[in-house]
């Protein structure tokens, strides 16, 4: 990449695609987006942007692809634009089964091409500086995770069919495991899991070395603002990150950072790659099985 500017293709106009995606890839010093792509072409219009025919006309005019589509629709996507040779920047979940995500994985390490999953909350200032002191720390024996929403009860997302299907765990879950993952260690063991109404969903969890987290999730419920704290208790006492003081755009722009950096060094690592989407995946899988046992 050098110098160059990253020619970005954006994969779908919903709300999160116009609020965050398009804005941070066209104002981002390193980043252009040069193309769009979506079922509906006049919603992809709406936003000045040059709109492909189709996916691999957008695919033959970037060098790398942003997608904002549901998850099923990312696992279609994806592995062809890692084929072609295009860096990924992917939503969370990465698909909407392991298997569709283990695809994605493979066809992203097949291309040896830059992928990040778009974890939001982890580029957030506050966020880097809670799980820096955190892991300095160290000696956890627990933590818990609160985040409920009336999302699914209007605005914005409330018309999003995946999301009213798959609920809060597919949407939000992915930030929380993810975060308590990092924060505690590796998620070993969905001791617990039960979904009640409305999408109200309750985990107990059991990380490496034997801590243990408790998760509460709802997009269901008549709450504004909406209630996210995440907490962690032991040998140091009690940490707690509460709310969202970073505006979206901002840890977006942050996220951009790190990844036009990974295209100019040449690296593809990164601790939240696609191996980390592929993680979490599981982990959503678990909690499934954990509810279908019940």
């Amino acid at each position: 990449m050098g110098a160059k500017t990253l020619r970005f293709g954006l994969v779908g106009a919903g709300p999160w695609a116009r609020s965050v995606h398009a804005p941070g890839l066209t104002n981002h010093p390193a980043t252009e987006l040069t193309a769009m792509w979506a079922r509906r072409p006049d919603a992809a219009a709406e936003l000045g942007v040059p709109v492909a025919r189709d996916f691999d006309a957008l695919l033959a005019e970037v060098d790398a692809v942003a997608f904002a589509v549901p998850p099923a629709v990312q696992a279609e996507l994806a592995p062809r634009a890692a084929a072609a040779g295009k860096h990924v920047l992917l939503e969370k979940p990465i698909a909407a089964t392991v298997a569709d995500a283990e695809r994605v994985a493979d066809a992203v390490r097949a291309a040896g091409v830059v992928s990040l999953v778009v974890f939001i909350r982890r580029f957030a200032e506050e966020t880097v500086d809670w799980l820096d002191d955190v892991r300095r720390l160290g000696g956890w024996s627990g933590a818990s995770a609160r985040w409920l929403s009336g999302a699914l009860l209007g605005g914005e997302y409330s018309e999003s069919p995946w999301r009213h299907e798959s609920g809060a765990l597919a949407d939000i879950g992915p930030h929380v495991l993810d975060l308590l993952d990092a924060a505690l260690g590796p998620i070993v063991e969905v001791l617990a899991a039960h979904r009640g109404e409305p999408d109200l969903w309750h985990l107990v969890l059991r990380h490496e070395g034997g801590a243990t987290s408790t998760v509460t999730l709802s997009m269901g419920l008549p709450m504004r603002p909406t209630v996210i704290e995440l907490s962690v208790y032991g040998d140091h006492g009690y940490r707690e990150l509460v709310g969202r003081a970073t505006p979206a755009r901002d840890s977006y722009a942050a996220l951009l950072d790190e990844f036009t950096g990974l295209v100019r060094a040449g690296r593809t690592e990164h601790p939240l790659d696609v191996r980390r989407g592929l993680h979490i995946q599981h982990l959503l899988a678990a909690v499934e099985r954990k509810i279908s046992q019940s």
